[in-house]
């Protein structure tokens, strides 16, 4: 009897210990669900049914149990009943997690939008796609690289988009998705954001050797010499912990945090800049805060993305969320369809000339995939690079644009081609050499 006493009592121990310890990963995971859905829901206009079956199938995420409500436009998780944490959807802003400062907030500055109505077919307008047949595509080849990319249901591709010669010479998506629906690029986003800061330069606003800290946090920190070029490519020397499956800086941040443009800001200096190479969706944040304050008004701030390159290149299906106090989540929230994204990588392939319009400099693109110090030649300034043959079999010219579950926008140059991939799980770089490859070969 004793025995068995004692045996309830350390499993019981261990019952509270777990507890214990475990109760605060309940808030990030019913946040994330809460958040996802919400999203996905008011955002990309999909099914809930089919959001909890797949999106949020997720170690951990799938223990939450979500609900909608289209009456309030928002979604509240829970898990096994406990920490319930509910998004709310804003129009324009997108979905927000609520905390106790929400009723503290501002919605009602949202951003103007300057989409052009226009009869040119893509990608300078939204009218339909040239399908002329391209003499130097074997389009019977192309099609074997769009069978393997979908054949096999555990890599979880929903689209898959090739543009050779501003032209889409190949395009499918899964059940359930299309053309026009909205797919969350993750930290594809932060381009996005390199991009602004390329537009500003371009505008003589702003130098990439401008240091962003104050005078007052010169003086009592090592900040002083960090510049924005030192944040653009991840090597500031600030501390930070990007891991997403335990309470960490970066889950602190996007789930927990009502300002997240301060999580980087208020960290310490643990190198020197360029000493260290870390990634880091904090310094995305912080250079969206960074972004605000180069302008007179929130307004202003919130219009540029829109104003100056999103709607001015026709990414009209684009909408980028904010954070509780109105700052763009640049580091992972973006929203746009397939042909949008494959728009941005188009934009940098031609250099940042628009249909004659000029975006940026020409030299911004190559700014970007300059290799950086410590990245053993995988990134550049908010873009990943094939710098060092990371895909052994793809030219060294290739750059993209990155994110979560497989993400991807490739830029190759040298073959006057983007390939736009987006999915739900991530690929490993034998499997995007091979779909390259493949792809690639198709092109005489």
């Amino acid at each position: 009897m004793r025995k068995r006493k004692l045996l309830l009592g350390i499993v019981l121990v261990g019952i509270i210990a777990a507890a214990y310890f475990n109760y605060p990963k309940l808030n990030l995971i019913s946040g994330y669900a809460s958040k996802n859905m919400a999203s996905c829901v008011f955002i990309a206009d999909r099914d809930p049914d089919d959001i909890t079956l797949n999106d949020n199938d997720m170690p951990l995420i799938k223990l939450a149990d979500t609900e909608v409500s289209n009456e309030n436009k928002s979604a509240t998780a829970k898990v096994y009943g406990l920490m319930p944490r509910t998004a709310v959807y804003k129009e324009g802003l997108g979905a927000v997690l609520t905390n106790k400062e929400f009723s503290k907030h501002n919605f009602d500055i949202v951003p103007n939008r300057f989409k052009v109505q226009d009869s040119l077919p893509f990608p300078y307008g939204n009218n339909g796609v040239i399908d002329t047949v391209l003499e130097n595509v074997a389009y019977d080849k192309l099609e074997v690289a769009f069978e393997n990319a979908f054949q096999d249901p555990e890599q979880k591709t929903r689209s898959l988009l090739v543009v050779h010669k501003n032209q889409i010479i190949g395009e499918r998506y899964i059940r359930g998705f299309s053309k026009d629906t909205k797919i969350l690029g993750w930290s594809m986003t932060k381009s996005i954001l390199s991009t602004l800061y390329g537009i500003l330069e371009y505008q003589d606003k702003i130098d990439m050797n401008y240091k962003p800290f104050s005078d007052e946090i010169r003086m009592k920190s090592q900040k002083m010499n960090v510049t924005l070029n030192h944040l653009l490519r991840m090597q500031s020397g600030l501390e930070w912990d990007e891991n997403y499956f335990k309470i960490s800086d970066v889950t602190r941040m996007l789930f927990l945090d009502s300002d997240m443009t301060l999580a980087q800001r208020n960290k310490k200096v643990i190198a020197e800049p360029t000493e260290v190479w870390n990634y880091s969706s904090g310094t995305t944040n912080l250079l969206s805060g960074i972004l605000r304050e180069q302008f007179n008004s929130h307004q202003e701030y919130l219009d540029f993305p829109y104003k100056e390159l999103i709607d001015k290149i026709g990414m009209n299906s684009m909408l980028l969320e904010t954070d509780l106090s109105g700052n763009y989540i640049l580091s992972s929230y973006g929203w746009a369809t397939t042909r949008d994204w494959a728009k941005f990588g188009l934009l940098y392939l031609n250099k940042g000339d628009w249909n004659g319009n000029r975006i940026f400099s020409e030299t911004w693109s190559d700014y970007v995939a300059k290799p950086t110090i410590n990245s053993n030649g995988t990134y550049g300034a908010h873009f990943w690079l094939n710098a060092e043959g990371k895909y052994e079999d793809i030219p060294t010219d290739l750059y993209s644009v990155n994110g979560f579950q497989g993400q991807r926008i490739f830029i190759i140059p040298s073959k006057d081609l983007v390939v736009v991939r987006t999915g739900l799980k991530e690929q490993t770089d034998e499997q995007f050499n091979t779909l390259l490859k493949e792809i690639i070969a198709s092109i005489r």
